[in-house]
């Protein structure tokens, strides 16, 4: 009987510091990206709810109601073309054609997060208000609307690997020297009565408020409609990479209100 210790060269120790060093670098970029997603999906959450946060969505100098729009809609186009571009499988394979597989999520959350930056930095308040909750149990009610929100969006990624989501999972397994696993398909709780919670709770946090301003108004009503583009995208691909097994799962289960739609 012989047993095979090993296969192939044996790596220099150079190389194998090398290869080590590379592995950490792409770890130390996926925990950072991490870590900036995590810091803006926070500041979003006082964004929005205008807590604790320095600049909110109706905070800031009033100007021009037209300089506002048009800005506030090219912020939000700028996030949504670097959002679902690089979200398309195409953008992936260029992607992985010169650069670590690993690193492709990160860059893709890093980005994202960005983007977002950039929107809470420059975004311009409208601040005509549309309505007014003046009854204290109903406008604590409609905040509490907006946290369950933000609760159903953080718990929905959970349900489907939170940190392979936002791409610490591959760079862990990267780090390891290890091979991350194929996407698989699965609908653990929410998922089994709503194909997209992650949406829903967005739509939630974003309409669910005291105070509706025209600049607030502006925010929910595009990134609701985004929502709605970014839902036919990501089904085409899902269908793609998963065939009947998702277009079963579609006719069966509705996109995000149970027994409506």
């Amino acid at each position: 009987m012989s047993i095979t210790l090993q296969s192939g060269p044996v790596p220099r120790p150079d190389q194998a510091r090398s290869s080590l060093v590379a592995r950490s670098l792409v770890l130390g970029y996926g925990v950072l990206a991490y870590l900036v997603f995590f810091g803006t999906f926070l500041y979003a959450i006082g964004f929005v709810s205008q807590l604790i946060v320095p600049k909110t969505i109706d905070s800031g100098a009033v100007g021009s109601p037209l300089h506002a729009l048009i800005v506030n809609l090219a912020l939000m186009s700028l996030f949504a073309v670097q959002h679902s571009g690089m979200a398309r499988q195409g953008f992936k394979r260029l992607f992985v054609s010169f650069a670590s597989p690993a690193l492709e999520r990160s860059t893709y959350v890093l980005l994202a997060s960005l983007s977002l930056i950039l929107l809470f930095w420059q975004w311009q308040p409208i601040t005509t208000v549309v309505w007014q909750i003046e009854t204290p149990a109903l406008a604590y009610a409609a905040l509490a609307g907006h946290f369950l929100g933000w609760l159903i969006v953080l718990y929905s990624t959970f349900l489907i690997s939170h940190f392979e989501l936002f791409g610490l999972t591959q760079v862990v397994t990267h780090f390891a020297g290890r091979l991350t696993e194929p996407m698989k398909f699965k609908t653990p709780g929410l998922y089994s009565l709503i194909r997209h919670p992650i949406y829903l709770g967005f739509i939630i946090a974003f309409w669910s408020t005291p105070s509706m301003t025209l600049g607030h108004l502006l925010f929910a009503a595009v990134t609701t409609a985004y929502i709605f583009v970014g839902i036919w995208l990501e089904e085409r691909d899902l269908v793609a990479l998963f065939g009947d097994q998702y277009r079963h799962y579609r006719q069966k289960v509705a996109m995000l209100l149970p027994g409506l739609f």
